[in-house]
C-alpha cells in the first residue's frame, strides 16, 4: 500500500479506530498505541483490503489489538479518559460517560452500533462473536445504561446512524 492510500485511510477512519481502542482500553494513551499499531499493520502491506470493507478490517483489526492487550500479563491500571476524546459532536460525552463505566464487551458493541453504525451481523463479525452474543451483549448494556442514564435514556433510541432500538 503506498503512503497516499495510507494517509487517506488515516484521514477517513483514525479517529474511528482511536475511538474503538478507547473504547475498549479506557485510556487514551493506550487508545493512541493501538491507533499506531493497527495502521502500521497496514503499512507493512501484507494485507490485501477488499474495496469497501476498509472500515470493516481496520476495526477488526483494533478489536483484536485491545483484546490482546487486555489479556497481556502486563496490563497496567490506568486512568480515566480526558475530555479531549474527539467526538463528532459535543452532545455525546453524557452517553460516552456512562458507556465508559460498562464492562470492555458491552461497550465494544454499543460503541460499534451507536458510534460506527455497524449492524449487529457485523459487529458479530468484527468482534469474532455469533450474532446471538452481539444481541444478548447489547441488551444487558442498554439495561445497565438505562440505569445508569436515566431520564437520559432516549438518547440511546435513535443514533446518527439511523438506527433505533
Amino acid at each position: 500500500m503506498d503512503t497516499e492510500q495510507l494517509t487517506e485511510l488515516f484521514r477517513r477512519y483514525g479517529d474511528d479506530v482511536f475511538r474503538l481502542a478507547c473504547s475498549y482500553l479506557g485510556s487514551r494513551a493506550d487508545g493512541e498505541d493501538v491507533c499506531q499499531s493497527v495502521f502500521l499493520k497496514l503499512a507493512e502491506g501484507k494485507t490485501a483490503l477488499l474495496p469497501g470493507r476498509e472500515k470493516a478490517w481496520l476495526l477488526t483489526c483494533t478489536a483484536n489489538l485491545c483484546k490482546s492487550q487486555l489479556r497481556s500479563f502486563w496490563r497496567r491500571n490506568v486512568g480515566e479518559l480526558d475530555e479531549s476524546l474527539p467526538f463528532r459532536d459535543g452532545s455525546d460525552q453524557e452517553v460516552w460517560d456512562a458507556v465508559m463505566a460498562l464492562p470492555p464487551k458491552y461497550r465494544a458493541v454499543i460503541h460499534l452500533y451507536y458510534w460506527e453504525g455497524f449492524d449487529q451481523g457485523e459487529i458479530g463479525d468484527i468482534l469474532h462473536i455469533s450474532r446471538t452474543a452481539v444481541q444478548t451483549r447489547m441488551a444487558r448494556a442498554r439495561d445497565m445504561l438505562r440505569k445508569e442514564l436515566g431520564d437520559g435514556e432516549q438518547l440511546l433510541a435513535h443514533d446518527g446512524a439511523g438506527h433505533a432500538q
